[in-house]
């Protein structure tokens, strides 16, 4: 194990910090594995799964039995971590700017041009030459805010990995993930291995995070190439959603570690026998044809099905008690599919987002993940 780190920028007088990274596995393996933890700093029960991975990671490069290099972040935000408010660990959103931590990755689409005149006729080749042009497009890179800072660091240690998986938490979730069509075939037997009762697909949804960063380029070269000019999955992206915020235990943490290493083996990044793929909970379904459930008066919020149920079209979701005339407004499902998040705090305010449901068929556009 190597562990390496990246100075951020001093956001002030006497304040420094450093984003980690361990490295395991052969670096010029010809499979590069990259795995961060916490990019929202406030889910926590990613971090915790990445120390048992990262203990279990060690057993098995001591025993010879990686094969491929592996780049484990296990805290992905230490700007978030120290950001406590009246007691209230705040770690979505950057306090100094208001930005998203996990929004607004820098986007390399402006290296499409320059691709078109470089790529040749070797798939093989053509991958080097882009993730060069990357590379490049990183160096220049001049960040001038510790927010800014750690993007790019993030985005240096993971850009030339064959896989990106990116762990977060929700509010009160069901393991699921999120993840592109292009991306969907590998990412399948995660999905399986972890037991995610949703997967999510969307090629761009909008929100430039970090997982689509990685997988954008690639589709927009795949779509506007030549057949004289193939462009292979340069990188696979997903985002892992691992439950709620308060599913912090060892015996959960473990059994998604477990999961992990089970992908890694069947990748072949690590040498052992793969075990057979679990069956799928869930079909994958578009992100755009997830439902999306708003207040629309506030008051209490009382819920009506639980995280991972199979919902009908017309079911009741939600109540919101209304303490003053006693009055309670019920919002149903327009669609069939898993109740996959809902929300954490028993009050709302009108406006506030209540949870999501899957759907198979799109019907919504623009931006499509939360705030």
């Amino acid at each position: 194990m190597n562990r390496q780190s990246i100075p951020l920028l001093s956001p002030a007088i006497g304040t420094h910090r450093e984003l980690v990274s361990f490295h395991f596995g052969p670096v010029n393996s010809g499979q590069k594995i990259y795995i961060q933890s916490s990019l929202h700093a406030d889910e926590t029960p990613a971090m915790l799964m990445t120390v048992l991975l990262k203990r279990r990671l060690l057993e098995l490069e001591q025993q010879g039995a990686l094969s491929a290099e592996i780049v484990l972040v296990p805290v992905a935000n230490p700007v978030g971590l120290g950001q406590y408010v009246l007691g209230q660990f705040l770690g979505r959103f950057d306090l100094g700017s208001g930005k998203n931590f996990n929004r607004h990755f820098l986007q390399f689409s402006p290296l499409v041009a320059r691709a078109k005149d470089a790529l040749g006729a070797d798939a093989t080749e053509n991958r080097r030459i882009v993730r060069e042009l990357i590379a490049a497009e990183l160096a220049e890179q001049k960040p001038l805010t510790e927010f800014d800072s750690l993007q790019l660091a993030l985005l240096k240690r993971s850009f030339d990995a064959d896989v990106v998986i990116d762990l977060h938490c929700s509010l009160e979730a069901a393991m699921h993930l999120y993840t592109s069509e292009a991306a969907w075939p590998e990412i399948e037997p995660l999905s399986r291995y972890l037991g995610a009762q949703a997967s999510l697909l969307a090629t761009n949804s909008g929100g430039e995070s970090f997982d689509e960063t990685h997988g954008l380029l690639w589709s927009t070269l795949q779509q506007q190439m030549p057949p004289s000019k193939p462009v292979p999955n340069g990188t696979i992206a997903v985002t892992v959603e691992c439950r709620g915020q308060r599913d912090v235990s060892y015996e959960v943490a473990q059994q998604d570690a477990d999961a992990l290493v089970d992908y890694l083996v069947w990748r072949n990044a690590i040498r052992r026998e793969a075990k057979p793929l679990p069956p799928l909970l869930s079909p994958a379904t578009p992100l755009a044809g997830s439902e999306q459930f708003y207040a629309p008066v506030s008051g209490i919020l009382v819920h009506r099905a639980k995280i991972g149920d199979t919902i009908r079209a017309g079911q009741a979701l939600f109540d919101i008690v209304d303490p003053l005339t006693d009055e309670t407004t019920t919002i149903c499902s327009n669609t069939e599919g898993v109740l996959y998040m809902r929300r954490a705090i028993r009050f709302v305010t009108t406006g506030a987002p209540l949870g999501r449901v899957t759907g198979t068929q799109p019907f919504r556009t623009g931006v499509l993940l939360g705030a």
